[in-house]
């Protein structure tokens, strides 16, 4: 196999643009489709696509922040009108969410924990797929991510958990690299005893 030095040099540069710099214009039909493509080719050990993706776009965005708002008040009612309002804004600007829910169950031979990460190797490679195709993408996860209320409204079923929400817009300004990680001082070699 030949160094392909495009792909080296996009994941050497690599940024996620957040949600707030994220705006119209959003991917059409045929781009998202292109995209949750492109992010369901993952490692998957025993073909089992243990993951699903929900579209937040539109005026769902409100809705869902309308519902967000709900669930935050009633859960936290010490809390501001100040601190509640943020949740309104929770999928907005950007103009499409993508929700990546584990579907991860039992199975004789592949551990959960295998299923879920291949779920999250789906959220990662939506970031790659809209970088690809031209676009910002901000994986995150948010409380509501673990709230069983928040969760069921936001379209998980009994059994399921989301790893991610994935915000994807075209970028409206150009971020400055941050410091990364060392990769040698996270490294060590196995040596026999």
């Amino acid at each position: 196999m030949s160094i392909n030095t495009a792909v080296r040099d996009y994941l050497l540069t690599r940024r996620t643009v957040t949600a707030p710099f994220l705006a119209e214009p959003g991917p059409d039909a045929a781009q998202i489709e292109e995209m949750l493509t492109i992010a369901s080719r993952v490692p998957d050990h025993g073909k089992l696509a243990r993951w699903r993706f929900v579209l937040y776009e539109g005026a769902a965005r409100e809705a869902v922040g309308e519902r967000l708002h709900e669930i935050a008040r009633a859960k936290w009612p010490e809390r501001s009108e100040e601190q509640l309002e943020a949740e309104r804004r929770q999928f907005l600007p950007a103009p499409l969410t993508v929700g990546v829910i584990s579907t991860a169950a039992p199975h004789v031979k592949i551990p959960e924990f295998e299923q879920l990460m291949a779920a999250g190797n789906a959220c990662f490679n939506l970031c790659h797929a809209a970088n690809a195709l031209g676009f910002g993408a901000h994986w995150v996860t948010r409380w509501f991510a673990f709230d069983k209320t928040a969760a069921a409204m936001l379209g998980a079923k009994e059994g399921e958990q989301f790893v991610g929400f994935v915000h994807i817009g075209t970028p409206q300004t150009t971020l400055e690299d941050r410091e990364r990680p060392d990769a040698k001082a996270l490294t060590t070699r196995w040596v026999a005893g």
